[in-house]
């Protein structure tokens, strides 16, 4: 009788586990889903001991369906390749091979490179090729990152908090590390190998000085020894004026021998507990932040006086071209060439001068920084930002793949035709061995990370561009989308036509034609082009647009700023003429009246609307195709996309009833025949208010 009962109990638990329902699909996988249930395990064999080789092998039988052949996973340099004859002169250390080979007498598909975690990265790319459809029994796969360090800035607090984050509290739990390691560092650590990225800044550039202190150091060593078996390494932001705050020093003079031994000191104690430690990234004289000029001294002055701290170690150090002071009257998006143009060469040689962009603040749409190619004997670090400050936060759909492509094509010109962004990046332009790119990070305690599923595209399009500047975007996109999504071709094209349209969507609806930095102030949240009152210039919108009654747009030729002068001659040629300038850029570098004509045939004015209308026209298409494939995609993600997408497009209803509003007490004249009145009045947009929106500090 016990017997039967235990039979009926062990049957009623197996049907209780037959009907329970699936586990909702909150994006924690992101484009990692594991291999499909019930799929033939891939034979895995590993040549060598490692815990990096093992991780590699266990990414394999998690995530890779079942393989024609049987996987090798080995060093190029095991003698059991030997007889391969592998050529490996390209690779460097993080290069793979992915192809078939016989080893051992037994057809394989070997997964090679001279380090294990080259290794690794060859089986995330075996993965990545078997989800986007690649022929395994044919694969023949050789790649190396084009850039050498390809690291993820966190703007995150030591309070929990993330500037500029829109996906819930910091990652990093400082408050129970460094005993506690959460799981989610090493799914966090696995997300980033499987792109290549090798490098975590942990901290804010806007630094606290207790950040360096040793109870923060420990917990930053626990961070990467979680890590570096996934070949990535951590850095700190530094406080330039730690040693007054720390060290109790009365300067922080990089020239003052006190300072530099301070300074050597801490290096030295941070290896003791990091051997591997990165080095450091420095925010400096800049929105208020500590730094050499303080002290009359120069930005190489203070670069070099870190470099020469962790040169010992092999440590680098990336200095931040951000810059820009309230006593300089000249025009913003100058300050930062005039700092860092005089100072090209006298860097040390372990130091990358990290440039954003644009060289205003990450706006949906800027010119090339013209940094990049003005300084030949300095390593070029670009930095982009993932996270969506200006983008619509979290809840706009924004692919920021075709930004981060724009910029890295833009051609500098500054050794003639093709001289491209990512030339001068990836160190090839003028022969640099370092060579890095930043990302400005997404990552939350949210679910699925980064606040959105589709937010996730734009950590995974960084990390692609970041290993190969020469992708497309939308390639990216589809091979994101087919890893996230599935292979169901309506579902994939779908999914890629919406991100392809989607950041071009956003520069539409609020700044078209080059207009600039039109946002509510301080949180960034919504349109505040009416802006003049902060004490700043350069921090109000009014600034940007200089709007009239006779035109708008900010004069940057000869009869302006002369911003123009900064780029090569044949770049500031086409840009000091409004004619040939790219109308996508037209309002950057020239005030023009309302009646200009555009190269539609409309004024400027018409010009304008018909863009604001567009993006909010792109957005209503967007919610449209999403409706398509409902029941097509998991129920859970598709509810919070459709969601969003309910919210932008309102929102970009708003910005361009704002906008509009706006512009036409200004300008005066009426909207185009057929284009809808705003919603409400201009004093009723102006009387919005956001005081607790997310990602600034309250």
């Amino acid at each position: 009788m016990k017997k039967r009962l235990l039979t009926i109990g062990v049957c009623m638990i197996a049907l209780g586990a037959a009907s329970a329902p699936a586990l909702a699909n909150d994006g924690y996988d992101l484009w990692l889903t594991p291999a499909v249930a019930g799929t033939a395990a891939p034979d895995i064999r590993v040549i060598g001991q490692s815990e990096t080789l093992t991780l590699a092998a266990g990414e394999l039988r998690r995530d890779l369906a079942a393989s024609p052949l049987p996987v090798v996973l080995a060093r190029a340099d095991d003698p059991a390749l030997a007889a391969l004859r592998l050529s490996t002169a390209t690779l460097g250390e993080e290069g793979y091979i992915v192809r078939t080979a016989t080893i051992d007498g037994r057809p394989s598909l070997l997964v090679t490179g001279k380090t294990d975690r080259a290794v690794l990265y060859g089986a995330f790319a075996l993965i990545r090729a078997q989800k986007t459809g690649v022929d395994l029994a044919a694969i023949n796969l050789t790649s190396a990152p084009k850039i050498g360090l390809r690291v993820l800035n966190h703007w995150d607090n030591l309070d929990g908090s993330v500037e500029r984050g829109y996906a819930g509290q910091s990652l990093w739990d400082w408050w129970t590390l460094p005993d506690f390691k959460d799981p989610r560092y090493t799914d966090y650590a696995r997300a980033n190998a499987a792109l290549g990225i090798n490098g975590i800044v942990i901290n804010n550039v806007n630094a606290k000085p207790e950040s360096l202190t040793a109870p923060y150091i420990a917990k930053a060593a626990a961070l990467a020894d979680v890590f570096r078996p996934w070949g990535i390494k951590v850095y700190l932001s530094a406080r330039f004026s730690a040693p007054i705050e720390l060290g109790h020093l009365k300067t922080a003079d990089p020239l003052d021998p006190e300072v530099q031994a301070w300074w050597k000191a801490k290096a030295d104690e941070i290896y003791r507990a990091i051997p591997d430690f990165g080095g450091f990234l420095v925010k400096a004289n800049s929105e208020g932040q500590p730094g050499p000029r303080d002290y009359h001294r120069s930005h190489a002055d203070g670069a070099n006086m870190l470099a020469a701290a962790v040169a010992p170690h092999g440590g680098i150090v990336m200095w931040r071209a951000f810059v820009y002071a309230e006593t300089d009257p000249d025009d913003r998006a100058k300050q930062a060439y005039t700092e860092f143009h005089p100072l090209d060469g006298k860097f040390a040689d372990n130091v990358l001068v990290q440039v954003k962009n644009g060289a205003i603040d990450f706006q949906p749409r800027e010119p090339f920084h013209p940094l990049f190619g003005a300084m030949p004997k300095t390593p070029m670090m670009l930095e982009l930002q993932i996270t969506k400050e200006y983008l619509g936060f979290a809840t706009h759909l924004a692919y920021l793949g075709p930004l981060f492509e724009e910029v890295l094509k833009a051609d500098t010109r500054a050794k003639g035709t093709g001289s491209t962004v990512a030339k001068v990046v990836d160190g090839s332009l003028y022969g640099h061995k370092l060579s890095g790119i930043a990302g400005v990070a997404n990552v939350g305690r949210d679910r699925d990370w980064s606040g959105s599923t589709f937010n996730q595209a734009n950590w995974y399009a960084f990390g692609r561009l970041a290993w190969d500047p020469t992708l497309s975007s939308e390639a990216v996109a589809r091979e994101w989308a087919q890893q996230t999504f599935g292979n169901d071709p309506r579902v994939i094209d779908t999914v890629v036509r919406m991100m392809m349209q989607s950041r071009e969507a956003v520069v539409d609806y609020t700044g078209p034609l080059g207009l600039a930095h039109l946002m509510g102030t301080g949180h960034h949240y919504g349109p505040g082009p009416w802006i003049s009152d902060l004490a700043r210039p350069e921090w109000n919108p009014v600034y940007y647009h200089k709007a009239d009654k006779a035109g708008v747009g900010f004069d940057r030729t000869k009869t302006g700023s002369n911003a123009v002068a900064q780029y090569e001659p044949p770049v500031a040629k086409l840009l000091a003429d409004p004619r040939t300038t790219p109308e996508s850029e037209l309002l950057w570098f020239h005030h023009l009246p309302w009646d200009w004509k555009m190269k539609s045939g409309r004024t400027l004015w018409e010009e304008m609307v018909a863009h604001y209308d567009r993006g909010v026209a792109t957005v209503a298409q967007m919610q449209a195709e999403w409706q398509g494939v409902k029941g097509s995609v998991d129920p859970e993600r598709w509810q919070k996309t459709a969601t969003y997408l309910e919210i932008q497009h309102r929102e970009a209803k708003w910005w361009r009833d704002a906008s509009l509003a706006y512009w036409m007490s200004v300008n005066g004249l009426p909207l185009p025949a057929g284009a809808a009145a705003p919603e409400h009045d201009l004093a009723w947009y102006k009387a919005q208010d956001f005081p607790m929106a997310p990602g600034h500090p309250h």
